[in-house]
């Protein structure tokens, strides 16, 4: 590995480190240094220490780190899939697939455990319509798959508004939350950080044919990769990534976009590198800003996708700034 690429990834390591020693050790409840590390560890801390530190601040800051994980990863491959480096995880439809079967499932009352299966099978049915729709007469193109996905995503928002609409007024704030991104109610990151580390190595595992096809489809295909073959499998892992982060915490936006381009602007575009540092730098994006949406305006909680678009918005108009003073 190149001397720039490790201290970029060990810079991030310590990145992550800090933002997650933050998110355990900030909130409402005070906590003193010495607890938080008792805590941490395993040793004598106070009962209210434990509760907060082990039952409510660690579960969240690593769901909040998957999430961003999760989000950034499929961001990343979704730029090389569409070739477009305006593509998000949300632009296919995935988000508004699961945010129809999450509301439903609120509106019928069902738990958080049928919240989050609703979720993850609007999530998975939009992916297969959008593929399906996708797949004409000569095999399908990025820009087929963009269109129908555009198309897919904007019929889905259609139906949300219906739902809000019909919503009872009790419903309406926790189904508003869920929408901006929320991980007051994140369960276990057991399974998504599962999902995350396969995706990961997958993509890893692909990561020269990426870099390839990044360059031009007819330069990858006359070095040997298998075009069609890895749309798909580009295709199914961002769709599983951007389901399951949409599970866990609603739709968190900005992730996905700003966190990509960054990285490329600062480590350059080899996926070897670029993709575990998506990974590290979007999950302590999400974990830092969910930090400031707990303690901001605390005991009022603010849902993550509010701070993460407040960071966002700043961050990608100097990109495109700096980009455009760059072609100048």
């Amino acid at each position: 590995m190149p001397a720039r690429a490790a201290v970029g990834l060990g810079t991030l390591a310590v990145i992550t480190l800090v933002s997650l020693c933050a998110a355990i050790s900030s909130g409402s409840v005070m906590v003193a240094p010495h607890d938080v590390w008792l805590a941490v560890t395993g040793g004598g801390a106070s009962d209210t220490a434990a509760t907060v530190i082990r039952e409510l601040r660690m579960p969240r800051a690593a769901a909040g780190f998957v999430t961003g994980g999760l989000l950034a990863l499929a961001g990343a491959l979704m730029q090389v899939l569409l070739r477009n480096p305006l593509a998000d995880p949300y632009v296919l439809g995935i988000s508004g697939g699961a945010a129809v079967g999450a509301l439903g499932s609120t509106l019928l009352g069902l738990g958080a455990f049928w919240m989050s299966g609703s979720a993850f099978a609007g999530a998975a049915i939009t992916m297969v319509l959008v593929f399906g729709l996708s797949h004409g007469h000569g095999g399908w193109t990025p820009t087929r798959l963009l269109l129908n996905g555009v198309v897919v995503a904007a019929g889905w928002g259609a139906v949300v508004s219906f739902l809000l609409s019909v919503g009872p007024p009790t419903e309406l704030r926790g189904m508003l939350f869920w929408l901006m991104g929320d991980l007051a109610g994140a369960g276990s990151a057991g399974w998504p950080a599962a999902v995350l580390a396969i995706g990961l190595a997958a993509t890893l595992a692909v990561a020269r044919d990426l870099n390839l096809l990044a360059r031009g489809e007819l330069q990858a295909q006359a070095l040997g990769v298998a075009i069609g073959r890895l749309r798909l499998l580009i295709y199914v892992l961002a769709s599983l990534l951007t389901a399951t982060a949409v599970t866990v915490a609603g739709t968190v936006g900005f992730v996905g976009l700003v966190v990509p381009h960054l990285l490329r602007l600062v480590m350059g575009s080899d996926h070897r590198v670029l993709l575990p540092g998506c990974v590290l730098l979007g999950g302590s994006f999400i974990v830092l800003a969910d930090t400031l949406a707990r303690t901001a305006f605390a005991p009022q909680q603010l849902p993550v996708g509010v701070f993460s678009a407040f960071i966002g918005v700043p961050v990608f108009l100097f990109l495109l700034y700096r980009g455009g003073r760059g072609a100048a």
